[in-house]
């Protein structure tokens, strides 16, 4: 039976019945406010992805009127993130914007059939230690990739600075350049982003420390880069671009699509779960993941970059009064007035100030208390997963890192796994528990007959365990009791129906005590029940223990 977060239908179709015309006044308040949030943001960060500043808001108007059309939250706002600055900075280095074009619809067409195929659910089988690295690893990549304007160091020409290590080489190499009137223009801006929240919470601190910068810039005349000065800006509406798109390209972008779409979808998902708790709804993932989808391919075939859910922005949403999608839509719609008016000013806003800016874009999303908490509380295991996939992200790629960090996790979980799985030959205990069936009470065991009690999951990494499973020269009976056991794979099936085997060739009858559902229907499948026989399949140890007399008692009789 599905449930209503499973329906494959916008939340703004549900949300419209009881539409009235005060919600409508707080969603047109809040998606003003919200759109002069993402103005600053929308910029900063596709400076930060390498391309020219009006693709981030063509970002922010494209996907986040598509997303929050066709989503499955009632909240959410989506726009260009953070988390894929470094991802877009390196595809369009060395692809070029073609080469993101045909990423990100990939990554669109593989976010609507994961919505189609309702997987949604399955983001949360990727570790919480793994997201927590990778995030933390692209803030550290954001900040060390905005030292240069910070700083106002130059880079004699041809200097390479894809790679983040390229960078930071970069920056040592020339640390002699900097320039103070831009550090104090940046410090400046930084300053009054931390401090303004205090001061005011209804007008965002960006839209302050850029109102802030170009005044100083403007006013004191100090010789510092601004937008104008190294990119040129445009006021144009977005435009259609198909690309040139053939196999080798599609073969060629296929990690990168992949990359961006699982980082889409764990990041609009982790960001409606926050929304939803903030309002206390529930959103439709798949729907979501679909709406991911294809307010991607919209970004990307009209000039933009990348989107997703952007938590920030939800949470501001929320706190402005915005309830329905229909607020999302009218920041998107504020956006374009502002693109049309607005945009040629943004030529004066200093690029240390962009650089503060996305200082405390990279600050709010690293998740520092998150980390120093795993690290002081989280098992080894994970604290290993959790610093692999940091330095992989910072070092390497995202790709990598997930991809790493996934391996070391199920690897590193399957050895925990192990060490609770095991072996034991039956111990007689007393046992004070008379309410439970299972209990030991000192019981009596003919000496022909061997029981042993399997613990934990059977799966491949333990399969071994059951040839410590041995048989003595006058054993007849042998009682497998499997209550411990949640779950068995192919792998220790495969071992247990040898040890069947070799147990039969002995004239040793094997009696299974308490077998679980899940290990019983692996067993009825791989017809091992049909070769012990069902009536050898007990519930308890009890009755185990009693068809295991009447099997004595039948041999000497048949003796």
């Amino acid at each position: 039976m599905k449930t209503k977060t499973d329906k494959l239908k916008p939340k703004l179709f549900s949300v419209m019945k009881g539409y009235s015309l005060n919600q409508f006044s707080k969603d047109l308040v809040s998606g003003i406010i919200v759109a002069i949030i993402a103005l600053p943001l929308s910029i900063a960060l596709a400076l930060a992805s390498g391309v020219q500043p009006e693709q981030g808001i063509y970002t922010a108007i494209i996907a986040g009127f598509l997303i929050s059309f066709f989503g499955g939250s009632r909240v959410q706002i989506a726009g260009p993130t953070a988390a894929f600055a470094t991802i877009v900075a390196g595809i369009v280095a060395t692809d070029g914007m073609d080469g993101l074009i045909v990423a990100t619809l990939i990554a669109g067409i593989l976010l609507i059939l994961m919505g189609l195929l309702r997987v949604g659910s399955l983001i949360k089988f990727i570790p919480y230690t793994i997201t927590t690295g990778f995030t933390a690893g692209i803030a550290a990549t954001i900040l060390i990739g905005q030292i240069k304007d910070f700083l106002g160091l130059s880079y004699p020409a041809g200097t390479v600075t894809i790679e983040t290590t390229e960078k930071v080489a970069a920056i040592f190499k020339n640390i002699a350049t900097i320039n103070y009137q831009a550090l104090i223009v940046g410090c400046i801006s930084l300053a009054i982003l931390i401090i303004w929240p205090f001061i005011s919470k209804r007008i965002p601190g960006s839209l302050i420390a850029v109102i802030a910068g170009i005044a100083l810039v403007k006013l004191m005349d100090l010789k510092v880069n601004t937008i104008g000065d190294l990119y040129t800006i445009s006021n144009a509406l977005p435009a259609l671009h198909i690309p040139a798109i053939n196999l080798m390209t599609i073969r060629k972008e296929l990690g990168n699509g992949f990359t961006i779409a699982i980082l889409a979808a764990i990041e609009s998902l982790l960001s409606a779960v926050v929304a939803d708790s903030m309002i206390n709804s529930k959103h439709r993932s798949n729907m979501e993941l679909i709406a991911q989808g294809i307010g991607n391919m919209g970004s990307a075939l009209f000039g933009g970059i990348p989107a997703t859910g952007a938590i920030a922005r939800t949470a501001a949403n929320i706190n402005n009064g915005g309830r329905t999608p229909i607020a999302g839509m009218v920041h998107a719609i504020v956006l374009v007035f502002v693109l049309i008016v607005l945009m040629p000013y943004a030529a004066l806003i200093p690029m240390p100030t962009i650089a503060a800016i996305l200082f405390m874009v990279a600050y709010n999303m690293c998740g520092w208390r998150n980390v120093k908490r795993l690290c002081q509380k989280a098992p080894k295991s994970d604290i290993i997963v959790l610093v692999l996939t940091f330095v992989l992200t910072v070092v390497f790629d995202l790709v990598v890192a997930i991809a790493v960090g996934m391996i070391a996790a199920i690897v590193l979980f399957m050895k925990r796994m192990s060490e609770e799985t095991y072996i034991s030959t039956w111990k007689y205990e007393v046992n004070d528990d008379e309410n439970d069936p299972d209990s030991i009470d000192l019981r009596e065991v003919p000496q022909a007959v061997r029981v042993y009690e399997i613990t934990g999951p059977l799966f491949f990494g333990v399969a071994g365990l059951i040839t410590d499973i041995t048989l003595k020269d006058f054993t007849q009976v042998l009682i497998i009791r499997m209550r411990g056991v949640p779950a068995i794979d192919a792998t220790a099936m495969q071992s247990l129906e040898a040890l069947v085997d070799r147990c039969h060739a002995r004239n040793v009858t094997v009696v299974f005590s308490h077998v679980n559902e899940q290990p019983y229907h692996v067993m009825v499948k791989d017809r091992l029940v049909e070769k012990v026989g069902a009536e050898n399949f007990c519930a308890h140890i009890d009755d185990a223990l009693a068809r295991a007399q009447a099997i004595l008692s039948e041999k000497q009789t048949n003796a």
